[in-house]
């Protein structure tokens, strides 16, 4: 017998305790360890975010929370296997279950990190202010950016789980190396939904749409409130909710109000009386604008854009800070017009006038 003192096994053994109550005690210590280093951690990192000025490093504590705090049980779990009495069947079994949950739990961790960059994009970069352009650009990339890395994510965490099954190692080799000739034969059964997913992809670049622009499509008046990898919400303005594919958006015209600005030039015609006084009237429609808080201090003009038989065309031009305000704006200066126009100028509403011809005299 060799001497020198035995080591806690072997002291735990002497006691004549159960194998399995041993192994469950051994884990349960490793699980409780591991709790109470992932909690004194995450204090850690809290108290350090919230030292900072902004909250970009809280987001991230936040959403890897949950993750590390399953991936600090795994890994304690595997570091005390050794001392575990477990039998060939068991090991084998062991080995496999961590074979898929340390590659799902790593996928876990690294989701919810491209979903905390997503979030901290979002909290940096405010679409509600008035100047949103550049905010809109990096929100949208995001957003389109975010699901792209998220499905990549998900399909090599299934294909590491799936290679670490023995009998189905192959299965996963095939998956990750015939990845491409996959593409192709699903493209080919369903090329609209293929299409769409490029289109999306390329849509990140491109950037012919972003978060909050404004557009009309089919006729309808609104705005960009998702964009996804296939389809596009666009948020009428009834609150009506309009689904375009994406491929739409790059093969076919749209208007983009807010492309390169969210300021817009809003017009409003009304139609008058050829006798009407414009020169009044061009008076009136400075006042109503400039004493309009929804006027931008930019740009405003009255001018006669057309003549007809019975009425002249009079167009007002008002510069809005977006879209919204500048629809509101419009309706604003022909309320007030037209009230002007009831009230002051009545001779100024359009009339048919008929000239009546002398009746031929008798033979």
């Amino acid at each position: 017998m060799q001497h020198g003192s035995p080591d806690m096994m072997d002291r735990i053994a002497q006691w004549s305790l159960p194998i399995w109550l041993i192994d469950t005690a051994v884990v349960a210590v490793a699980i409780f360890s591991a709790l109470v280093i992932h909690a004194v951690a995450m204090s850690l990192f809290r108290r350090l975010a919230a030292r900072t000025p902004d909250s970009i490093d809280d987001i991230l504590v936040a959403h890897a929370r949950s993750p590390l705090r399953w991936l600090m049980i795994g890994f304690t779990l595997a570091f005390v296997r050794e001392q575990l009495h477990l039998t060939a069947g068991a090991s084998l079994l062991w080995s496999q279950a961590a074979g898929i949950i340390v590659p799902g739990l790593g996928g876990w961790l690294a989701i919810a990190l491209i979903r905390a960059g997503a979030r901290i994009v979002e909290h940096r970069y405010d679409i509600t202010v008035a100047d949103n352009l550049s905010a809109r650009r990096r929100r949208t990339r995001s957003a389109i950016m975010t699901r792209i890395l998220v499905l990549t994510v998900g399909f090599v965490t299934i294909c590491l789980m799936l290679l670490s099954i023995p009998s189905i190692r192959t299965v996963g080799v095939t998956l990750m190396a015939s990845a491409g000739i996959a593409a192709l034969a699903v493209g080919a059964a369903a090329q609209p939904a293929l299409k769409n997913l490029i289109a999306g992809i390329q849509m990140a670049f491109t950037e012919p749409i972003r978060i909050d622009d404004v557009v009309i499509i089919d006729n309808e008046w609104g705005r960009i409130e998702e964009i996804f990898l296939t389809y596009v919400v666009v948020a009428l303005w009834d609150e009506r909710r309009l689904v375009v594919p994406v491929s739409r958006f790059l093969e076919q015209s749209f208007q983009n109000w807010t492309r390169h600005s969210s300021q817009l030039l809003g017009s409003a015609f009304l139609y008058l009386d050829p006798s009407a006084d414009i020169a009044r009237l061009r008076a009136k429609s400075a006042e109503l604008i400039e004493s309009n808080p929804r006027w931008d201090r930019r740009f405003h003009n009255m001018q006669v854009t057309d003549v007809k038989p019975e009425a002249v065309e009079v167009r007002i031009l008002a510069t809005a800070r977006d879209a919204s305000t500048a629809f509101d704006l419009r309706c604003d200066i022909r309320e007030g017009l037209l009230a002007f126009v009831r009230d002051e100028m009545p001779e100024a509403l359009p009339r048919s006038r008929q000239i009546n011809q002398p009746s031929p005299l008798p033979a």
